[in-house]
């Protein structure tokens, strides 16, 4: 099923977007952007490349993964996140919260395929 991409502009006037899944739940969240062109470009990389592989990090010895990729890593909670690290080496979005297992972060990675194949971009918020 779908999802939605829904793009607003920060306090401070920096454009993100999230990636909603079929179900409204955000599954991943983006940089801040200075333009609202630049925040459509990250859209349309997550769009892309959201079948691309997968570098864990979380690994003793991690296998590097050529870019585009995704990266599991642990987060400062001890907890397994991911990024989405486009062609260009910047990281474009990471995971909206922790997993407690890898498998789950994985299962997260997978929903952004689902979710960002088809998804529509919403930009309603802007003009609030």
């Amino acid at each position: 099923m779908p999802g939605k991409f829904i793009v607003k502009k920060t306090p401070k006037g920096f454009f993100r977007f999230s990636l909603a899944a079929g179900n409204a739940m955000t599954i991943l969240t983006s940089k801040n952007y200075a333009t609202r062109a630049n925040c459509l470009a990250g859209i349309e990389t997550i769009k892309k490349n959201s079948g691309i592989e997968i570098e864990d990090q979380t690994l003793q010895n991690p296998v590097e993964k050529k870019c585009p990729k995704f990266e599991i890593y642990f987060d400062k909670s001890n907890q397994y996140r991911y990024r989405m690290i486009a062609a260009n080496g910047m990281n474009v979005a990471i995971s909206e919260e922790g997993y407690a297992t890898k498998n789950g972060c994985i299962n997260g990675i997978k929903a952004i395929s689902r979710a960002a194949d088809g998804a529509e971009v919403d930009e309603t918020l802007l003009k609030k």
